[in-house]
């Protein structure tokens, strides 16, 4: 088992959801008091310590702080973990607490970094402070929000997209209704509430899911943002609280990124897609929907109902935001030499092992072009 897979299991095994749900995890400590992080045993791959990527240098140590999207959490970590093995002087500590409260504390400076899965909105540009340049706004890499269910003998389950709008917005109401039985003929579905499990947060995983909702479904009159009123269901904080819930509620159908739904061992659904096609979510079903499309200047690219066949249907991308004049010039060296190496081909190895989607090349090209203009 490679080093990231063992850290995403310690990070999303039921004892460590309920460490982190308040304050981040394991390697990520309040932002002002970092520590070294360590990693869990294991060998990452490639060697942390024998890639040919570049190390800063010696000198002292630089302290970094970020906030923000729990979806990519399991990935920074695994990222951090590696790089402070190769770099010992750089320590990064990140808290896991939603893209709400991570753009809250990036544009407030209470962090050096800040992480979002849902881009920077105008109203949220206009109260970036002058004084720390212009923000940098980059990608970090490709995640996906599936339909997870706790539904005992149901293995697998096929949700049209009239059934996944109807779940969330309250209209049906038992597994056994018949719109579900449609497409579903040989699974014995049974007469049990349906219970949709939401973020309580301000999330970025809100984000991604309601703007597809506001495509896909006709009826949905809640819109999108990072928190919205919804018509039904329970909520519960961050993506390891949903997790964490559908796995202990029999019933239960919510909305999680994919590889938090994978390491939980939850069952999910395959989704209609556009095309009308019944689409498993992986990490190449995901990848689809982004292959082809024309990423924008500022990277803020949105796809909230992708067109090709074959292509997973709730698929975003998730970005991390410095400061273009850091307070801490070192602080702002250090981010992006961190970043360049995680987009690197060592770092890319993470992100598929976790079931991320790594970014192509020619964006990551436009990136480090990003990075090296501040």
């Amino acid at each position: 088992m490679t080093l990231s897979s063992r850290l995403f299991q310690s990070l999303t095994s039921p004892k460590g959801l309920l460490s982190i749900l308040p304050v981040g995890i394991a390697l990520g400590l309040a932002a002002c008091s970092a520590q070294t992080p360590t990693a869990a045993p294991g060998a990452a791959k490639p060697d942390a310590t024998t890639s040919s990527a570049p190390a800063m240098g010696g000198g002292a140590t630089v302290a970094l702080s970020g906030a923000g999207a729990t979806a990519p959490n399991p990935l920074y970590q695994a990222w951090f973990a590696a790089y402070n093995k190769k770099n010992p002087n750089v320590q990064i500590s990140y808290q896991s607490v939603g893209s709400g409260a991570g753009v809250k504390q990036f544009l407030a400076q209470t962090v050096d970094f800040g992480a979002t899965d849902s881009a920077l909105k105008p109203e949220e540009r206009e109260k970036y402070p002058a004084a720390a340049g212009k923000p940098i706004q980059v990608p970090s890499t490709g995640l996906f929000v599936v339909f997870a269910y706790n539904l005992d003998g149901v293995k697998d389950l096929k949700l049209s997209r009239e059934v996944y709008c109807g779940i969330v917005d309250g209209s049906i109401k038992k597994w056994n209704d018949e719109k579900i039985k449609k497409d579903n003929a040989g699974v014995t579905l049974p007469d049990t509430d349906v219970t949709f499990v939401h973020r309580s947060d301000g999330s970025g995983t809100t984000s991604i899911f309601t703007k597809h909702l506001v495509k896909a479904c006709p009826n949905w009159k809640a819109g999108s943002d990072k928190s919205v009123e919804w018509p039904t269901g329970t909520g519960a904080k961050g993506n390891e609280g949903v997790t964490a819930a559908l796995q202990q509620t029999k019933g239960a159908i919510g909305y999680t990124e994919y590889s938090f739904a994978k390491s939980g061992n939850l069952t999910m659904a395959a989704l209609q897609n556009k095309a009308g096609d019944f689409v498993v979510p992986t990490p190449d079903s995901a990848a689809k929907a982004l292959s082809g499309v024309t990423i924008p200047e500022d990277f803020a690219l949105s796809v909230p109902d992708p067109e090709a066949k074959g292509a997973y249907p709730i698929v975003s991308l998730t970005w991390l935001l410095f400061y273009g004049t850091p307070k801490d010039a070192s602080k702002g060296d250090a981010l992006k030499s961190f970043t360049k190496w995680a987009l690197s081909a060592e770092g890319k190895t993470f992100a598929t092992d976790l079931g991320y989607i790594p970014l192509p090349e020619d964006v990551v090209a436009k990136v480090a072009a990003a990075l090296d203009a501040k």
